[in-house]
């Protein structure tokens, strides 16, 4: 006679499983990353570092005529010269990441900067991006966008693996790229559509808030003096161990718009709090805003509202240096 297997019984059975496969799968991985760091290492040698000379400039098409006859596809030149490049940018092998595979190695080659590349390194591993996610935030200037912020030493800390400090400003992005959601930058747009719009899209939503963000609600009603507030989208951060209190504005950010935050930041600070949870933030989603007017309406040491844009597209390198030299020449023009 058959027995009901226990669901709970079951379940731990079925993550032993998933666990395991998951290990295999980076172990593989991670074999393949080694073969070609010490690939890339032997060329080096081989060519004495000289790729220019006679020998040098011969060597990998050759050597990728040999290999492709033997092992098939991918070892053509294009890709030796990745595995060159791949041991000259890290030629410690201890510094390899075993969580990282040879696609998301060949997406930091592309990049110049070494502190973008070791930021990005940490956010995947940390964040367990997959290569899309990886090739996202890049393609969207994640690196640049945190760095834009005023705080310039914590963003730096975010990136460091071997720190346990965060801030807000380490995890809050200014602007925020929303291209996933498909809207057209000319189509007209009411607050109660984008919101309905992120909340379809809530898993690449939370991809762009960061890490550590978990959704708790929509349209979170409170009630003061015989009126009611709404506050647009709670979530809960667990690095920062605090509400994270999101307001979605479609036009230019008011001085209004920061104090009603200011409003909901302090009721949650005074009533919601749960034993262990730092203070609450609030951070004000607009289309447009005015630097000079955040800085005027909040005070100096204000480390709890934030107003951050967001952008329905992902802007090309050259767009947003413009849109941070911009923000900064009128924070300039305020001093």
């Amino acid at each position: 006679m058959s027995e009901i297997i226990n669901n709970e019984f079951y379940e731990d059975i079925r993550l032993i499983l998933e666990k395991s496969r998951k290990d295999v799968s980076k172990a593989i991985n991670f074999t393949m990353v080694d073969a070609y760091w010490n690939i890339g290492k032997r060329i080096i040698e081989e060519q004495k570092g000289k790729e220019n000379s006679v020998y040098g400039s011969n060597l990998l098409g050759n050597l990728s005529k040999k290999l492709s006859l033997e092992y098939g596809k991918g070892f053509d030149e294009t890709n030796l010269s990745r595995m060159r490049k791949f041991f000259l940018t890290f030629s410690n092998r201890d510094t390899l990441c075993h969580d990282l595979s040879w696609s998301h190695y060949r997406l930091l080659l592309k990049l110049e900067n070494d502190k973008a590349i070791n930021f990005y390194i940490e956010e995947s591993r940390k964040a367990n991006w997959s290569v899309r996610e990886l090739s996202r935030q890049i393609n969207s200037l994640y690196f640049e966008r945190l760095l834009s912020s005023k705080d310039k030493n914590a963003v730096k800390l975010h990136a460091n693996k071997d720190s346990d400090v965060v801030t807000p400003m380490q995890i809050i992005k200014d602007p925020y790229v929303l291209e996933f959601l498909g809207i057209n930058k000319y189509e007209k747009l009411y607050e109660n559509d984008l919101e309905e719009k992120l909340l379809t899209h809530l898993q690449e939503f939370l991809l762009e808030l960061g890490r550590g963000f978990s959704f708790v609600g929509r349209q979170k009603r409170f009630y003061i003096d015989g009126h009611n507030y709404f506050i647009d989208l709670v979530f809960y951060n667990y690095i920062l161990k605090c509400f994270v209190l999101i307001d979605l504005k479609i036009g230019e950010l008011k001085h209004q718009d920061i104090g009603q935050m200011q409003m909901y930041v302090n009721y949650y600070t005074r009533e919601l709090l749960n034993e262990g949870d730092n203070l609450p933030i609030g951070i004000v989603l607009c289309a447009d805003k005015s630097d000079a007017i955040v800085k005027y309406t909040l005070p100096d040491d204000n480390k709890q509202i934030f107003a951050s844009k967001y952008m329905l597209y992902i802007p090309t390198e050259d767009e947003f240096r413009e849109e941070i030299l911009k923000e900064r020449e009128e924070i300039e023009a305020y001093k």
